[in-house]
């Protein structure tokens, strides 16, 4: 396996998650429900959990454009694909 493949990264980041990342943060797709409902309270508006991953993806661009990063990128890829997951499971 190539270990400098983003794709492949952003792949076990969200499919492949060790035991210690459920651990310390959950399932991924459960913390995106958590983080919406938590933002719809403080909003006092209806927050989606696909509003979420696409708020997420938003603040890593926006990173990525002060400074390059490839985390930011990393991360973008596994928001989408934890998007891409999100939907094809529950829509």
């Amino acid at each position: 396996m190539d270990n400098n493949n983003i794709l492949l990264k952003a792949n076990d980041i969200v499919f492949k998650r060790k035991e210690e990342k459920k651990r310390m943060y959950g399932p991924f797709s459960e913390s995106m429900d958590h983080a919406a409902g938590i933002a719809s309270t403080i909003l006092k508006k209806n927050i989606t959990t696909q509003d979420m991953y696409i708020c997420m993806t938003a603040l890593k661009l926006s990173r990525q454009m002060h400074k390059h990063k490839e985390d930011n990128l990393l991360d973008a890829i596994a928001y989408l694909a934890g998007l891409n997951d999100y939907n094809e499971n529950n829509i």
